[in-house]
């Protein structure tokens, strides 16, 4: 199997996590018989600074060519004085957009070996942690109208800015607005990869909304109990946002497959990242109609650590495992790299973010290097 494979680097410690990942896919190629060809690409800050723009348009082309994309991590003080839309991150916004990546998978679990870094009791943590949650991508308050307008100035967005007031008298003054917007095609294609991903698991999907208090919310109640319809073998549940971020808390082994929106998913993934232990175990794999996907740790670029050879590959890891799994079909394979991660554990061997005593310290190089030698068929 002759596979092409995009590789984005990225900045900070992005260049490091995938130097330590691209042996480990390899190391599954050679161990299963398949050749991976890497495409490496420059976006975000690294891409403005050669290029002037967070993604340039060879990088966008060559991306839609490949088979999957491997992305490091983007962003850093350097470009923080740059306005929004060419901020480093706009390089990820609009991948998605552009390869039609409209569900997030970000799988959070706890490993029995990394149970005392989780900030929450053994008790709560220990043997059976597994969630994934299905993130809309593409749409909601992220993708809505936007912008700031000044009151009692005429502009284009003036009668915009009169609606979304509604009856309140606001005095002169800057006023701004992000639009929280669903169409039920959105929300039914992605439920149904939430249901989809069920079927393959515990069969228990928990969907998350706010719909005692927004109609978008009621409208997505609405349709996910349409799709739940086709899927009658599998549970379904609905918290309020506010709840779903109590209950993962005290209880995350209740949880089997969490759906929800662009917003709420940002941030639940990301508290559900810290029950874990650390971010740096964390992957994610951005999907759509098609078996092109990009696959990224969610961490971010750090670069107060870039070049110090301590940031853990184990998220971009596991995310090279989710792009075998999921856009090149290749489950034993991926199989194969998770198993490998499970043995490195429970060797002893630490990075820095999880290191405690009585634990073998090693550098990103070298975690690489050990996980791509366990990878075995």
């Amino acid at each position: 199997m002759d596979t092409k494979i995009a590789v984005i680097k990225g900045d900070g410690i992005g260049p490091e996590i995938v130097d330590a990942t691209t042996p480990v896919l390899d190391a599954a190629a050679k161990a299963f018989g398949h050749r991976f060809r890497y495409e490496y690409l420059q976006a975000g800050g690294a891409a403005i600074d050669q290029d002037g723009e967070p993604l340039p348009k060879k990088t966008l082309k060559k991306c839609k060519d490949a088979d999957a994309i491997l992305l490091g991590a983007v962003g850093g003080p350097k470009w923080d004085s740059l306005s929004g839309d060419k901020r480093p991150e706009m390089a990820i916004l609009r991948l998605r957009e552009e390869l039609g990546l409209f569900a997030n998978l970000r799988p959070a679990i706890v490993y029995d070996e990394l149970a005392f870094a989780s900030p929450l009791r053994p008790e709560i943590v220990s043997g059976g942690v597994n969630i994934l949650i299905v993130r809309e991508l593409t749409g909601g308050i992220y993708f809505g109208q936007r912008g700031t307008e000044v009151i009692g100035e005429s502009s284009a967005f003036s009668k915009i800015v009169d609606h979304l007031k509604g009856e309140k008298t606001l005095p002169p003054g800057r006023f701004a607005y992000d639009v929280e917007q669903y169409s039920e095609f959105e929300i039914s294609r992605i439920a149904k990869v939430a249901f989809e991903m069920a079927m393959k698991r515990g069969r228990h999907v928990t969907s998350v909304d706010k719909a005692n208090v927004l109609d978008s919310s009621r409208l997505w109640r609405s349709v996910v109990e349409e799709v739940r319809a086709g899927y009658p073998e599998v549970k379904l549940e609905h918290l309020y946002v506010d709840n779903a971020a109590q209950q993962l808390i005290m209880d995350p082994k209740q949880f089997d497959v969490i759906l929800t929106s662009n917003l709420f998913g940002d941030i639940l993934s990301d508290e559900a990242s810290q029950i874990t232990g650390s971010i740096g175990m964390l992957p994610s794999a951005s999907l759509g109609e098609g078996s092109r996907g990009l696959y990224e740790p969610i961490h971010g670029s750090a670069p107060q650590y870039a070049g110090r050879d301590w940031a853990n590959p184990i998220a971009t890891i596991l995310s090279a495992a989710m792009l075998l799994r999921y856009s090149l079909d290749l489950a034993a394979e991926a199989d194969a790299v998770e198993k490998a991660v499970g043995d490195y554990l429970r060797g002893g061997y630490r990075t820095a973010d999880i290191l405690t005593e009585g634990k073998i310290p090693i550098g990103t190089a070298e975690c690489g290097k050990r996980i791509a030698g366990l990878v075995q068929k």
